[in-house]
């Protein structure tokens, strides 16, 4: 992903400026509740064996209902891969479930063009371009789902981030259009919603940390709810140009249950003009970006 973008004292200053701290990678804390544990791969293993005796609320047609205002593993911005504390970096568990090591599957020239990034370019969240699946669901700030007919609707409070998924008819646009947020296509499979994600325009970061995919990403995605307040979130993806073979991420989205709680908007948004560095950014990303 090569952007055009030198990355001066200045920009690592403004990109360290709005890191998260992350839970400690060896965190296994539990609810009050004996809930599954936060960290993706025990969550995960937990999730699987709680949803199969679990049973949802429905919607009016009949489905599961998800619908509610959710928050994300947001340790996975900065880095999707076990990683510890470094700065202004905090620690945070590997939200990989396969392979086993909790590494994303690269091909050689892959893992160098990930340390190209980081050494060279700058993750395109920061100049507010939209996160791209997965990684919308990790992004900090509230996710909201909302379910009609036909459509399932996730809204995400950060840079206009939304995503509209029909699930009995196909998407639109067309299969050859690309687009920062891919088209998605969903069904039911049982408790299950299954999304097939495809047309990602492959100029997107999956964290702070370099890791990619290119526009060729096939992503397929399950939601599983695994108590009244989680969803068991699966995302397999696979890209042969720049992956050894498939891989998965997992982790929860947990419900907001306070009483009261309101989705603010963070108007991120490209053009943004809390400083000349974004503007700039913003500009000769949209403008200048290539592969």
């Amino acid at each position: 992903m090569n952007f055009q973008l030198s990355i001066s004292a200045a920009v690592a200053a403004l990109a360290a400026s709005i890191l998260l701290v992350a839970a400690p990678a060896g965190a296994q804390r539990r609810d009050a509740d004996g809930s599954c544990p936060r960290d993706p791969v025990p969550f995960h293993r937990c999730a699987l064996e709680r949803a199969k005796s679990f049973n949802p609320p429905q919607t009016a047609d009949g489905h599961p209902d998800f619908q509610g205002i959710w928050h994300g593993q947001t340790s996975g911005v900065e880095n999707i891969e076990e990683h510890p504390e470094t700065g202004d970096v905090g620690a945070g568990p590997t939200l990989i479930v396969d392979p086993a090591d909790g590494k994303v599957p690269y091909q050689p020239w892959a893992i160098a063009e990930r340390a190209q990034h980081v050494k060279t370019y700058i993750d395109p969240n920061v100049p507010c371009f939209l996160s791209g699946v997965p990684r919308m669901l990790y992004t900090p700030g509230d996710i909201q789902i909302v379910e009609s007919t036909g459509y399932v609707s996730i809204v995400h409070s950060r840079g206009h981030m939304y995503r509209i998924i029909p699930t009995d008819r196909p998407s639109s646009p067309a299969p050859s259009v690309p687009l920062w947020q891919g088209r998605s296509n969903g069904h039911w499979d049982g408790k299950t919603l299954v999304v097939d994600v495809t047309n990602q325009n492959g100029k997107t970061w999956l964290d702070q940390a370099g890791n990619f995919h290119t526009a060729a990403v096939h992503i397929v995605e399950r939601y599983t709810m695994v108590d009244i307040n989680t969803i068991g979130y699966e995302a397999r993806i696979e890209d042969p140009a720049v992956y050894t073979g498939p891989w998965t991420m997992a982790f929860a989205l947990t419900r907001v249950t306070q009483p009261g709680y309101e989705v603010w908007e963070e108007a991120c948004h490209e053009g943004e003009k809390n400083t000349d560095i974004l503007i700039n950014l913003g500009y000769r990303l949209y403008h200048g970006a290539s592969r």
